[in-house]
């Protein structure tokens, strides 16, 4: 992918090259990088670091969940988009789309949010779909290879965080409601919870 560089000319200090696309990247290594940091006096960071939480999202949304992280308020309008995809307001149309749970569950992720909170969207993410499905069942063969492959992630992650008796009722609950709703690949659930036992 070719990224067009923006202009530099406004900046005094060479640590940061900036682009169009809302990325940066650094243009040495790490040991180069600190050293030409260091020499950057205070009021060049902060130009540099008030341009960067200006100019792009994903630095403004770095500092701002690091200043107040409110995760449990994050992770609520998470699942509030997600039952949007199945139970949308009005007289809108489900559109169903799982990237979307999976786009707000590794932005989580990737922002270190507890990792209860992250389990709970996971889990929740499948229970709102079958929700869903106990009044208007799905029939793309799509939509339940992703609702395992999602319930294995989940179960792994539960499991490296050590967390499995506190989230055992959930986990059983969406395997029996898979079995309950005539899943394709209601085995795979029961398999899944087998390897998690097993770990």
């Amino acid at each position: 992918m070719v990224y067009n560089i923006v202009s530099l000319k406004h900046y005094k200090g060479p640590c940061f090259l900036l682009l169009e696309q809302g990325l940066f990247l650094l243009l040495m290594s790490k040991t180069k990088f600190t050293k030409s940091i260091k020499a950057c006096d205070k009021e060049e960071l902060e130009e540099q670091l008030l341009d960067l939480y200006h100019r792009f999202k994903e630095v403004k949304e770095f500092y701002d969940f690091s200043f107040n992280p409110n995760e449990q308020r994050r992770v609520e309008e998470a699942k509030l988009k997600i039952s949007r995809e199945y139970f949308p307001e009005g007289k809108r149309k489900a559109k169903k789309r799982r990237s979307i749970a999976h786009k707000h569950i590794e932005h989580l992720i990737k922002l270190e949010v507890e990792a209860s909170q992250i389990i709970d969207l996971m889990l929740y993410a499948i229970e709102i779909a079958q929700a869903y499905n106990e009044d208007k069942p799905i029939t793309q063969e799509a939509f339940y290879k992703s609702m395992l492959s999602s319930y294995r992630k989940a179960l792994v992650f539960v499991s490296q965080q050590f967390l499995t008796e506190e989230f055992w009722d959930r986990v059983v609950k969406i395997k029996k409601t898979a079995f309950n709703q005539k899943w394709i690949n209601a085995e795979g659930f029961e398999r899944s919870i087998e390897e998690l036992l097993e770990q």
